[in-house]
Parts: C-alpha cells; structure tokens; sequence
C-alpha cells in the first residue's frame, strides 16, 4: 500500500485538480445556457420567418418547420457536447496524471486508457467463451512483490446491436506464473447442457476434469489440454484458491487461466473500479481515491495467491 509520502503527494495533485475542476464548472455553467441557448434561438427565429410563407392553418407545424426543430433538436446536443468539453478533457487528462501516482506502491507502474492490453492476446478463449467485439477501459501495468502484472477492465460481446450477449465484464489480471504450465487450463463458470453438448460436437480439443470436491465442480468446470499436469493442480491448490476466491468474491464467479507462462485472474464485474466522480463533484481522497488503493491492492494480492497454484514448493 502507498507511504505517507504517496498519500501527501496525491493530496496536493487532488488540490491542484480541485482548482482547475472548480474553473472548469464555472465554464461549463456558462457555456451549456450559451451555447444551447443561441441555437434555440436561431431555431425560433428560422421557425417564425418561415410562418412569413406558411399556410395560416401550418404555422409552426409545416413540413419544413419539423425538419427545422429536427436540425436543431441535434444542433443543440452537439453544441451540449461542445460546451461541456473542457470539463470532460481535464478529467481524462487528470486521470493520466492522476491514476499513476495513486498508483505509486506499484513498480514500474504505466497508466494506458482505452488501449488493447499487450497480454490480452494470450488470454486463452476457453476463458471468455466467443467474443467477436472487445473494448477496453483503464490498464494498468507494472511489478508488484516479486513478479510483472498487467491490470486492465474489458467488456467482451458476442453479436451485434440488441442481439449481442456479454461474454466477459470485468478486471483481467494478467502475470507471471511461478512455474509455467504445460499447455492450457482454464477454469470457468459451469456452461449449460446445450453449450457443452455443442462443444463436443465440434470436437474441442480441451478435456474435462474434476476436483473431486462435488460444491466447486457444481460451481466450475475445469477444462485443459494437458490432463495429466492439470489434474494435481485441479484436484489441490488450484481447488484452494477457488475456493477461497468463492468466499471473497461473491458476485459471479471468478475464472482462472494458466497458459505456459502466463496466468489470468478474471474478476467478472459490472462496476468501473478506477472511475472519478462527475466534474461536479469535489474529489475527495477517503471517499473516491482510498477505495481505488484498496481495490487493486485486493486484486493484485488475490493475483499473487493464485500465481502460487502451480509451484512446485
């Protein structure tokens, strides 16, 4: 967790904040009645030289007056977005700023936005399930402890428009396996019967295995494509973890992943865990910024238990 001399130092960044946010709001309170309130304006002013030519029993209801309020019903959300931009562009920019230095108990640390995560094309699919769209929020990179991570938030769906089903919503953790794995294993919230029935169909080349312990095999499915390496971790210290991960982690189940080298820890979650209050909103270090630290110090220590599922000691 971050020193005294981290925690003095991100006060004085939320007091810097907190006086370009005041300026910002001041801005915005302006410009939003300004900016809408001339393009209402015009609108009124277009609507009533149009009655000039109208039929009298048309006025204010013509076909071009509805394209004209149409113009400029868009014209003023627009002009809305306009108006409030100084005050979205320092917050994100205060993030950049911001999120690192919170962040500062944590080696090495980078603070990326929006970016696709350089380990995310490890992630084994069997994970997540199919997903043909993904979009990623704040990652965080750097060494906690002993070993190299790489925290991000992603959405990953499946289709397109209304009939798109969420696959994965959450924080991934990735990082360095104590000891690598021999291929893949993954261990997943229990599919249905239709799900595994086609997935046999088609011929995946992952197997099913048990833990032995008929609670969490309820709960999880363990699949890989090495059985006889997965099975004493399936059947003890990966079974601990989840087990423990099932006691702290309440909402939907947490997943693991092992692929050689790397491992996941995805923590399904509908929330924005690294997300500032409104610009109009004062930040305040206990209420917004204390619980952040505390989250991801939670997370990478979860991260750090389950790293030790495949070590040999």
């Amino acid at each position: 967790m971050p020193s005294e001399t981290v925690i003095a130092g991100i006060r004085k960044n939320i007091e810097a904040y907190e006086a370009a946010r005041a300026s910002a709001v001041r801005q915005v309170r302006w410009r939003v009645p300004v900016f809408v309130g001339l393009a209402l304006i015009a609108v009124a002013v277009v609507a009533w030289l149009f009655n000039k030519v109208a039929d009298p029993n048309e006025q204010w209801v013509s076909t071009p007056h509805v394209f004209l309020y149409v113009i400029g019903f868009a014209a003023s959300i627009l002009l809305y977005f306009q108006a409030v931009k100084p005050a979205t562009r320092l917050q994100q920019s205060f993030r950049n700023t911001l999120l690192p230095i919170i962040f500062g108990f944590i080696r090495d640390v980078s603070y990326q936005h929006g970016e696709r995560p350089n380990s995310f094309d490890r992630l084994p699919r069997e994970a997540v399930g199919p997903f043909n769209r993904q979009s990623f929020d704040d990652v965080i990179s750097g060494r906690y402890d002993t070993f190299p991570f790489e925290l991000y938030e992603a959405e990953l769906r499946e289709g397109t428009g209304k009939g798109s089903s969420t696959a994965f919503k959450g924080v991934i953790v990735a990082f360095e396996a104590i000891e690598p794995f021999a291929g893949i294993l993954v261990a997943t919230r229990r599919s249905n019967a239709v799900v595994g029935f086609f997935r046999g169909v088609f011929g995946s080349k992952m197997q099913d295995l048990q833990s032995g312990d008929a609670l969490l095999d309820a709960a999880y499915e363990f699949r890989t494509d090495n059985i006889e390496a997965a099975r004493p971790l399936v059947t003890g210290r990966l079974a601990q973890a989840l087990r423990w991960l099932g006691e702290t982690w309440r909402d939907d189940p947490a997943r693991v992943a092992l692929n050689g080298s790397d491992g996941f820890l995805l923590l399904p979650q509908g929330k924005n865990f690294f997300e500032l209050p409104a610009i109009s909103v004062p930040l305040d270090y206990q209420t917004h910024v204390a619980p952040m630290i505390s989250d991801i110090g939670a997370m990478l220590a979860t991260a750090a238990l389950v790293r030790k599922v495949g070590a040999r000691d």
